[in-house]
């Protein structure tokens, strides 16, 4: 290579490398600067996003197809069905109904573990020794990984528990059981606590009043659940085992969230087919809206103490 055309290889180069840092920058403040954000399963761009609902944009987001994922394993990340801050809200979990499961850096956007469990993937969940558990529904079954950071995505050991119409998990750390609502049960399942080969056992199953369980995540700041199906909106309570249904339930919602005072409960009400381009609350008013997404989910963008304690650092069991 010539001395000139060298000089302006380079030079591309420190400008490339000064573009993303300067994006790098603008995104971590404009996460630090945020009041109320938004986390979203979108299916239009097939990533996760985080908007800022006050500045009406989205101010973060991970592209499987632009990040570290391997080109033969983007596939596995179509469709973004679930995305759940962990750790401090320094990760996030993902899920995709292409069969893929993620643990994403916040501040570099790196997978820092991922696999495939399979079967239209379509929530997961962290142990407390670090391990993950998702749920897949066409699949009918839970999957158990062991997290390795230090193996290839194809060598993770992982293990299939059979489940009905698997489209949630949530970790009750109170209670320590792990919960999925399948079909017209709500299950609980027991943790082994075995870093390498980790496997859950049913412990208890709860009749429900609806079918076709779909969300399940907790009421913020509360010992309780929230549980959605095609027909309605519910609490769980894992001490008293009741569940409730809600004054101001809705059919077919495929999220709900809520947060402290001043904060709306938070739902996704398809518009078409299984998505929609607009979160609203529980009067039908529009939270968030920007024509031309696909938003299968969302949450607050908020710490889940229900299931993580506070200021949980990222683990790997050993």
């Amino acid at each position: 290579m010539n001395p000139i055309t060298l000089k302006h290889t380079l030079k591309y180069i420190a400008g490339f490398a000064m573009c993303l840092l300067s994006q790098y920058i603008y995104a971590q403040q404009a996460l630090k600067d945020c009041k109320k954000c938004i986390i979203m399963a979108e299916q239009q761009v097939q990533r996760v996003a985080i908007a800022d609902i006050d500045k009406r944009e989205i101010i973060w987001d991970w592209i499987p197809a632009k990040s570290n994922i391997k080109p033969e394993h983007v596939k596995w990340f179509t469709a973004i069905s679930d995305a759940k801050p962990v750790y401090d809200m320094k990760y996030i979990l993902v899920t995709a109904s292409g069969g893929g499961v993620a643990l994403v850096r916040i501040a570099d956007k790196k997978a820092v573990f991922y696999a495939y469990a399979g079967g239209n993937t379509h929530s997961a969940e962290i142990f407390p020794d670090g391990n993950i558990v998702s749920a897949s529904s066409s699949g009918h079954f839970l999957t158990v990984f062991k997290v390795d950071t230090a193996i290839a995505a194809e060598q993770v050991y992982s293990k299939k528990v059979p489940i009905e119409f698997g489209h949630n998990v949530v970790w009750d750390k109170e209670h320590r059981v792990l919960w999925t609502a399948a079909m017209n049960k709500l299950k609980a399942f027991k943790y082994n606590f075995n870093c390498d080969k980790p496997d859950i056992e049913l412990t208890e199953t709860i009749d429900l009043q609806g079918t076709e369980a779909h969300d399940l995540f907790p009421v913020y700041h509360e010992n309780k659940l929230w549980l959605t199906d095609t027909a309605a909106i519910y609490t769980f309570d894992p001490a008293t085992k009741k569940i409730a249904k809600t004054s101001f339930s809705r059919h077919n919602i495929k999220s709900v969230s809520s947060g402290p005072a001043g904060y709306p409960i938070l739902l996704s009400e398809p518009k078409e087919q299984w998505w929609t381009d607009a979160v609203i609350d529980t009067t039908g008013k529009v939270i968030f809206e920007k024509p031309g997404l696909k938003i299968y989910k969302t949450r607050w963008f908020l710490p889940n103490l229900f299931t993580y304690p506070a200021k949980e650092v990222f683990r790997q069991c050993k």
